[in-house]
């Protein structure tokens, strides 16, 4: 259906005449009368009455005023949807069930009135390169490259370590340790599908075997954690890491366990990545929640990799650099 003619019989049907319709839409009053009788046929009914008042609705006319209404609130919430400045914020997370995805929550319930648009992108190149070309307002990321190798006018800042955590069944041996050293889990067989050569996160995890000298299987069905959390629920000797705040469900017969990591603790280091000049308004408000609930970046008892140093050293609310 031809929007601009529905726009045209909204006019029409607003204003009462033809010539204020025309005048309200910048056309002329043939135009109006060409794109009515376009409607009219399309639809195969009449939808005005040309009276000495001016144009009246038909009966027809009038069932279908309030669904031409609808076409073009549609229509306006479709373009808003992709329309910078006036979209809602799109932001990219790594997954859902992550951190990330958290501090977004968090987002939220401070800023009910920011709507938000979450999506996900496949790593950190393709989130950089949605943010360069402006159809994401921002992204989630460990960033494993220097500041001034990123394409000019994209900026991040490390905004949030997540500390590392071992994740075993019942029957692992480390599954009653409460805690353990990173050294310690030399020799265990740790379990990570969806390890993607080249990918932000087998960057960092490969740094973090070769660091302690661990053993990490890749080998497995991506990113479905299902099959992994059923392995490992019945296995005596697999076991896998993930990130402190990473949401995880199962059965409660699985008996899964969390183990801390520490001495020092591996934290995984999460940065925005925004670009300089985007227009948007709700962008500033999320750096400025990001900024102050920042929780610290590496020091003495944590471990990150040699490229999480020099990627970003965060920001303060207002946006300066830390």
């Amino acid at each position: 259906m031809n929007l601009d003619a529905v726009r045209t019989f909204v006019a029409v049907a607003d204003a009462g005449r033809f010539q204020e319709a025309a005048a309200d839409l910048s056309i002329t009053q043939q135009a109006v009368s060409k794109r009515i009788a376009v409607l009219e046929k399309d639809l195969g009914v009449r939808l005005f009455t040309r009276t000495a008042r001016g144009a009246g609705l038909t009966v027809d006319g009038q069932a279908f005023l309030p669904h031409a209404r609808d076409l073009l609130r549609a229509e306006e919430r479709a373009a808003a949807s992709v329309r910078p400045g006036r979209r809602a914020l799109r932001v990219d997370v790594i997954g859902r069930q992550l951190a990330p995805a958290g501090l977004l929550r968090g987002f939220h319930r401070a800023h009910p009135d920011i709507e938000l648009e979450v999506v996900t992108l496949f790593d950190a190149g393709a989130a950089i390169a949605a943010v360069r070309a402006g159809t994401i307002d921002a992204s989630f990321r460990a960033v494993a490259l220097p500041a001034r190798l990123l394409p000019r006018g994209v900026e991040t800042a490390r905004v949030h370590d997540e500390p590392i955590q071992l994740l075993t069944g019942a029957a692992h041996p480390l599954a009653a340790a409460g805690a353990v050293t990173p050294a310690g889990l030399a020799g265990h067989r740790i379990w990570m599908p969806g390890l993607v050569p080249g990918t932000e996160w087998a960057s960092y995890y490969g740094e973090l075997a070769a660091a302690f000298g661990l053993t990490i299987d890749r080998i497995g069905p991506g990113f479905n954690t299902e099959p992994l959390l059923d392995v490992i629920a019945d296995s005596p000797d697999v076991a896998t890491l993930v990130g402190e705040q990473t949401r995880l469900l199962w059965p409660a017969d699985y008996d899964l366990r969390r183990v801390t990591v520490h001495d020092p603790t591996p934290v995984y280091p999460h940065s925005l990545i925004w670009r300089g000049d985007n227009p948007h308004p709700a962008l500033t408000a999320l750096r400025d929640h990001l900024g102050s609930a920042r929780r610290g970046h590496r020091g003495t008892g944590t471990w990150t990799p040699d490229w999480a140093d020099v990627a970003g050293a965060g920001f303060q609310p207002g946006g300066g650099r830390m």
